[in-house]
């Protein structure tokens, strides 16, 4: 399954961690576009001076790791495409550009089901989709979920427990699968 990842669910840190960790389990191949890495750097000067400068760093680490991702969208095609946020035109067009199956973001309104499926694409929230990937991987995907936990105690000091951490992350569904932890 190929997944186009939005800005939205590549930044915050947590679900970015969490989608592409199950990319690396294998349960889909990421896409994205470099207009979306770009907006991922510029919403993170909101985080300070240093903000977009370590975005880039991890963009940098983003583009080493995972090579075959990032795809441009063929000339032309945004021009044919509409959608209600004219801003969000290119991340369809990347989606149809890489032949995709769906796109994965948080911005369900801008994304109207019934206009994807004009292009043969589906529209998938990464709380849904990692909850899925849950169901058919537990044991992946709960490996993964401590993976992601002690990376975050490590960076931000300890006391993080598994549900507050996905719930703060908007992935509800995925904490209360993996709570126990």
């Amino acid at each position: 399954m190929r997944l186009v990842l939005d800005t939205c669910v590549i930044y915050p840190t947590v679900m970015r961690e969490m989608l592409l960790g199950a990319a690396r389990l294998g349960h889909f191949e990421p896409i994205w576009s470099p207009r979306i890495l770009e907006e991922w750097a510029r919403a993170a000067i909101k985080l300070g001076p240093m903000g977009e400068a370590q975005a880039r760093s991890e963009i940098a680490l983003l583009r080493a790791a995972w090579p075959k991702a990032e795809r441009t969208a063929q000339p032309g095609i945004e021009a044919r495409l509409w959608l209600p946020d004219a801003a969000d035109i290119h991340v369809l067009a990347t989606a149809v550009s890489a032949s995709a199956d769906a796109i994965v973001t948080m911005n369900a309104k801008d994304f109207p089901r019934h206009l994807l499926a004009e292009e043969g694409l589906e529209r998938h929230d990464p709380d849904g989709l990692l909850h899925r990937f849950w169901l058919q991987d537990p044991d992946g995907m709960a490996a993964l979920g401590k993976d992601v936990l002690e990376t975050a105690n490590r960076l931000a000091g300890d006391g993080w427990e598994m549900r507050p951490l996905l719930k703060k992350a908007r992935l509800p569904r995925l904490a209360k699968a993996l709570k126990d932890m």
